[in-house]
């Protein structure tokens, strides 16, 4: 009799955790196909509601809004409400409130979930990393001790415990909690 194991289908005494959604990153489904803002998604968001987007609060110049495809829960994208891929493109109030709104989605993502750190980064270009490189974001990663299990590594899966819908509306609700503090200007 031939071994069936490792065949699609076949039991073998593995348990698969099947994630099927994960085609349409992979696919590239969401990704736009050129560098124009109509067909950019960060650029339709916001003029969908707050929950349709994903959206977990609003700035003047930029918004937060959930990674569609997560590295772990209360994954927050920064992203600046102008069509601008480059870091060294920013306004000097995009920067400042990018910068703000990183802060705060961190002070949010405390209250609302109690991370024991954050992974904060920008993949600057295609070549570095970004999924959507014509739409400069900046990634608020919570982490917690022991997240990170065999999953990621042997099934190239990452477990998350909540909807994305559960997760935009804790972090919503304790960012619309925070005392947010505005600096104090520097003299002049």
């Amino acid at each position: 009799m031939e071994d069936a194991a490792g065949l699609p289908g076949v039991p073998d005494g593995f348990e698969r955790l099947w994630t099927p959604h994960r085609m349409v990153y992979i696919n590239g489904e969401n990704k736009p196909t050129s560098d124009a803002a109509p067909a950019c998604p960060f650029c339709q968001i916001p003029d969908r509601s707050d929950a349709d987007g994903l959206i977990v609060h609003r700035g003047e110049h930029a918004f937060a809004v959930l990674n569609l495809y997560p590295y772990s829960p209360g994954h927050l994208l920064i992203c600046p409400y102008r069509h601008v891929a480059d870091y060294t493109d920013l306004t000097p109030e995009e920067l400042l409130e990018v910068a703000r709104l990183t802060q705060d989605a961190m002070r949010a993502l405390r209250a609302a979930s109690n991370p024991h750190g954050f992974n904060l980064g920008i993949n600057q270009g295609a070549v570095a990393g970004a999924g959507i490189a014509a739409h400069l974001h900046q990634h608020v990663v919570p982490r917690w001790s022991g997240d990170s299990n065999f999953l990621p590594v042997i099934g190239q899966t990452r477990a998350l415990p909540q909807l994305l819908g559960d997760t935009r509306e804790l972090v919503s609700d304790a960012w619309a909690k925070l005392e947010l503090v505005e600096p104090t200007p520097s003299p002049d």
